[in-house]
């Protein structure tokens, strides 16, 4: 039985061409996913200092400085991946993280100091987390596929530290953030 891989067709419209340095198997496409999360979680020390200068709620406060430690603990982790793996640590330029980290800038810039503000780095950091989310499980696969137990191992640790940083998040923006932004809606209604 033939796969669609086996098959000779003509090139079809609209697919990409790739560059001459591009992954041609599942380990160069793993390292390259590497880079690109190593250079995000660089970028992310950078950016939650900003976040936590500009939040107002003391737990809102705690949770990104918590993070903050965490995705510097991280760093190191996948810099162990990378030398688990025989590579060298560099860092590539994630567009995605660099997108997701200017949104959350011009939340910072779009409203005012306080509990709408609160409510907008929560939402920022939560689609940060889920980038991280996909992108970790998505390179634990690859390890696991390619045999890299050890490393498989790690960046699950990392994919859990970024899960419970999601709900720590929700918890925050369900049970005080979010009612006290709403409020403030009713008041300025009034």
């Amino acid at each position: 039985m033939k796969t669609q891989t086996d098959k000779k067709e003509q090139p079809k419209k609209d697919v990409v061409k790739a560059k001459s340095n591009a992954a041609d198997g599942l380990t160069e496409l793993f390292v390259d996913g590497l880079k690109d999360i190593y250079w995000a979680e660089k970028a992310l020390t950078k950016a939650l200092p900003k976040m936590m200068k500009n939040a107002t709620s003391k737990e809102l406060i705690k949770a990104i400085e918590s993070h903050l430690k965490e995705t510097e603990d991280q760093i190191e982790k996948v810099e162990q991946v990378f030398k688990i793996i025989g590579e060298k640590a560099v860092a590539k330029k994630c567009d995605a993280m660099d997108g997701l980290i200017k949104e959350g800038e011009s939340i910072l810039e779009e409203t005012e100091l306080g509990v709408v503000r609160d409510a907008g780095i929560i939402a920022a950091s939560q689609k940060i987390e889920h980038y991280e989310i996909a992108t970790y499980g998505t390179l634990r696969q690859f390890a696991e596929t390619l045999g890299h137990k050890k490393a498989a191992q790690i960046l699950e640790s990392i994919l859990e530290q970024e899960k419970a940083a999601d709900v720590k998040l929700t918890v925050i923006a369900v049970d005080a953030i979010n009612l006290e932004a709403a409020e403030l809606d009713q008041e300025n209604e009034n």
